[in-house]
């Protein structure tokens, strides 16, 4: 049987992880995953491959801001490499958490990003990836969407003939990319 590099079993992981959105935020109204989902899809293929997984948290502060790095490092055998992934989370005063459970959300928040680098895992899509964690409540958008034909989309085509302008259109639609190129046609 072929003896694999640690890059190339890696790589295999890399390749062959499927961590499916198993968790639904029913506020935000969009499906993620969490650090949970992902390790439950790696362990199988990390026994396969024979490689280890240990992820450590640090707390550290830079210029008044106190957050945790988290790495994820995957090892093989004693003469072979580590690979290792960093990533960070703040940590902040959030409405009705004690500091354990801020510190605890800040740990799996960077633990996700570390294993996401590590196993090339692309949350792009996640709406991870646009929140800004801000701690604000944000309320989906209650704007109907703009048609494109009928009354209303005539509305808003003659409005802009008449030099009217997209951007007021846009505060009270929803108005796509192609139902803008027809209306600025």
């Amino acid at each position: 049987m072929e003896t694999l590099t640690l890059q190339e079993r890696l790589l295999k992981v890399q390749t062959e992880l499927k961590a499916p959105k198993g968790q639904f935020n029913s506020f935000g109204k969009y499906k993620y995953r969490n650090c949970e989902d992902i390790l439950e899809a790696v362990k199988p293929l990390l026994a396969k491959y024979n490689l280890n997984l240990i992820i450590t948290d640090a707390v550290q502060e830079v210029a008044g801001l106190a957050f945790i790095n988290s790495t994820a490092k995957v090892f093989g055998s004693n003469d072979e490499p580590i690979v290792e992934v960093s990533a960070q989370a703040g940590i902040a005063d959030r409405k009705g958490m004690d500091i354990a459970q801020s510190f605890g959300s800040s740990s799996s928040y960077a633990r996700k990003y570390a294993l996401n680098g590590l196993f090339l895992i692309d949350d792009t899509k996640d709406a991870d990836a646009t929140n800004d964690h801000s701690g604000g409540t944000t309320k989906p958008s209650k704007k109907e969407s703009l048609p494109k034909s009928g009354v209303k989309f005539n509305k808003a085509k003659d409005y802009i003939k008449n030099g009217g302008n997209i951007d007021t259109i846009k505060t009270k639609y929803e108005v796509t990319k192609e139902v803008e190129q027809l209306l600025l046609k």
